[in-house]
């Protein structure tokens, strides 16, 4: 994942607030910072909205399809339709692999013996394998690509470029970067919260005092 582009600053915020009262600024100063902790606080959303983040993500399918539930922001993603399908799939290191314990809504997740993580990961690639060749087959015999797909699993790799304002990427992060997120996607949530924190360092600061509630 990479930050491709951005157009996201501090004073984005403070502007989008304080055209309310024809004021501009050219520079931050402290009441500033104090203006965009009140709006973070208060939930005055959206000066939040006026700057945008453009982040270039490869991941697995069922991450991308845990993303897309986020519908504030633009998104343009690789297609199988059009493009031959790639044959690079998830396979979880060794300490990733957890058993999952409680009811829907309520689980709590555990390691897994050695054992049993390594049979998972030659189960998962093994599967893969058999269904790569297998869409290799398929398209070798004519049979069109968007069709051809269906027998990849979501552990596939896909690719998508993802434009998002600040508010909306808070959102994101404080739902995708939570502890009751899975755990594969919290942490491209996590990569996301770097370019944040750096390319607006007063309003990542507010949000984290605002207990990560985005505004």
């Amino acid at each position: 994942m990479r930050l491709d582009d951005a157009m996201a600053d501090d004073l984005s915020v403070v502007n989008g607030a304080r055209v309310s009262f024809a004021r501009r600024k050219e520079e931050m100063d402290e009441s500033d910072e104090g203006l965009i902790r009140f709006l973070m606080r208060d939930r005055h959303g959206t000066p939040f909205e006026h700057n945008s983040f453009r982040f270039h993500i490869r991941c697995p399918i069922f991450v991308a399809r845990e993303w897309f539930r986020h519908r504030v922001g633009s998104f343009n993603e690789f297609s199988m339709r059009y493009a031959k399908a790639t044959d690079e799939f998830y396979v979880p290191e060794p300490e990733d692999v957890r058993t999952q314990v409680g009811k829907p809504g309520s689980y709590s997740f555990e390691p897994v013996s050695a054992e049993i993580a390594e049979t998972t990961r030659t189960e998962l690639e093994t599967v893969y394998e058999a269904a790569y060749a297998t869409y290799q087959r398929l398209v070798e015999l004519g049979v069109a690509r968007e069709l051809a797909r269906c027998v990849l699993p979501v552990g596939a790799y896909t690719e998508f470029y993802w434009t998002v304002n600040a508010r909306a990427l808070m959102n994101f992060l404080s739902l995708r970067a939570a502890e009751t997120a899975q755990r594969e996607i919290r942490r491209y949530a996590e990569a996301c919260e770097v370019f944040l924190a750096e390319r607006m360092p007063v309003t990542y600061a507010a949000f984290v005092a605002n207990d990560r509630t985005a505004p």
